[in-house]
């Protein structure tokens, strides 16, 4: 199962997820992100949490203007 890291405000990013079957960790901190398949962040804050040191090979998806389904589509063909 593909953990995934979900920022905390986006809750029906989430659900859908968990829907899907994936592993869903709440993004508070750069610890979070660890080990993870993907992240999934709000794009309201280029910095965010100001964690502009950390680094992650998983690819980073910014939900902003993008619904649930879109978000999940976004992780199904970047993960492959």
């Amino acid at each position: 199962m593909k953990k995934i890291a979900v920022e905390q405000s986006l809750t029906n990013v989430s659900e859908a997820l968990r829907e899907k079957g994936y592993d869903v960790v709440e993004l508070k901190s750069a610890q979070d992100a660890e080990n993870c398949s993907a992240c999934v962040v709000t794009g309201m804050d280029s910095n965010f949490m100001g964690m502009h040191d950390i680094t992650t090979k998983a690819p980073v998806i910014e939900a902003s203007g993008l619904s649930a389904d879109e978000v999940c589509q976004e992780i199904e063909e970047r993960i492959r």
